[in-house]
């Protein structure tokens, strides 16, 4: 542990470092293949949607039901005549949920349970969700997420400027994305507990961008005055920087999450667990990587773009190559000085080795070495 704490020490002195930005390409083929690929997960399978988007009927029978899950739901579409989806719960009862059928239909489906399963129809609990209420929840789902967005993009843009509110925009889209795909593919009930991991997972995400953006907003105050490093560079710094104090967050927060996801939803055999713990995980863990990989190299690319950016690029690869060819040290081996060039002890380390160069003009023309 002490060793990790080093290295978090180290990164963000700059000692030890990543270059994120200058491998973005690789992190930007990476997304798009996962993206692809969770596109078509969504295409090919869809999504399954619960009774609560579809409108239906879930029917819970009495405690330590001797029944098995098969047989109950093979009985179940007997008396429904549609798909149905059985679920034994902690305390032995079973959760026989049926989607798409009529609301005036649960009582005589209810009755064949019954008889089927040899308990009182009474003891039968029937919650009934109508088609219309369901696709009521599920706009109200999308208006929600619709919502957010444009808030989020609203206040990037001016708390940091409109380049990073596009850069997060991209990440969050590109979270959902995938964990939407990841639903699909894995096949897992979409229910209202879904649609409050992801709402969850996207403040998480947006946390880890803002710690990057805010670090990047204040280390490229002044960028232009100064010849020793471009936006790139001060942009994988501030990853760099801000790169363990992301991983111990999202470390943290998924270890509790996996709890609900294995050990509630696995063997406990609790739906809803399933349904918020799956959503939360991948979402967090998608979160985190596009914080680093995805946010923050987008951030530097649109910079980059900008004549000031170009024109400052222009004299600090003109510097560095002029230091190449006369062997001189480049600046950006030293220890890192505030952007106006004044002297600061408390200023991050650039990424790159600590060379402290020796001075040029010590000894020079005098015989005993020594400075007047």
């Amino acid at each position: 542990m002490s060793k990790l704490g080093n290295l978090g020490a180290r990164l963000h002195r700059g000692e030890v470092g990543y270059d994120f930005v200058g491998n973005r390409k690789i992190w930007y083929g990476i997304s798009i293949l996962i993206t692809i690929t969770a596109i078509l997960g969504l295409a090919v399978r869809g999504l399954n949607m619960g009774i609560e988007f579809q409108g239906g009927a879930v029917f819970t029978t009495p405690k330590h039901m001797t029944a098995s899950v098969a047989q109950t739901e093979s009985y179940a579409e007997e008396a429904s005549g549609h798909d149905a989806i059985v679920q034994k719960l902690g305390d032995g009862s079973l959760r026989i949920q049926i989607a798409g059928i009529d609301t005036d239909k649960s009582d005589s489906i209810k009755d064949e349970l019954s008889k089927d399963l040899k308990v009182d129809s009474e003891q039968i609990n029937a919650d009934l969700v109508g088609p219309s209420w369901g696709d009521q929840i599920a706009n109200k789902a999308w208006q929600g997420l619709a919502i957010f967005m444009i808030l989020v993009v609203i206040y990037l843009a001016i708390a940091f400027e409109w380049r990073m509110a596009l850069a997060a925009l991209v990440a969050l889209i590109h979270d959902i994305t995938i964990t939407t795909g990841i639903y699909a593919l894995v096949g897992f009930e979409v229910t209202p507990g879904t649609v409050i991991g992801l709402l969850t997972i996207l403040g998480y995400s947006l946390y880890d961008t803002v710690v990057v953006f805010d670090s990047l907003k204040e280390q490229t105050k002044d960028i232009t005055k100064q010849t020793r490093w471009t936006y790139s560079d001060v942009a994988n710094r501030s990853i760099n920087s801000t790169l363990m104090r992301s991983i111990n967050t999202t470390a943290v927060a998924l270890l509790p999450v996996a709890g609900l996801l294995f050990i509630g939803g696995g063997v406990l055999g609790a739906g809803m667990l399933n349904d918020i713990s799956l959503s939360l995980f991948v979402g967090l863990a998608a979160g985190a990587y596009s914080s680093i990989f995805i946010a923050t190299p987008l951030v530097a690319d649109l910079k980059e773009r900008e004549p000031q950016m170009k024109a400052l690029r222009k004299r600090v690869l003109a510097k560095r190559a002029q230091a190449a060819a006369t062997g001189e040290p480049l600046e950006t081996d030293r220890v890192a000085q505030p952007l106006d060039d004044e002297p600061d002890d408390g200023a991050p380390a650039v990424v790159g080795p600590r060379t402290q160069p020796a001075s040029r003009s010590r000894g020079r023309g005098r015989p005993s070495g020594k400075r007047r």
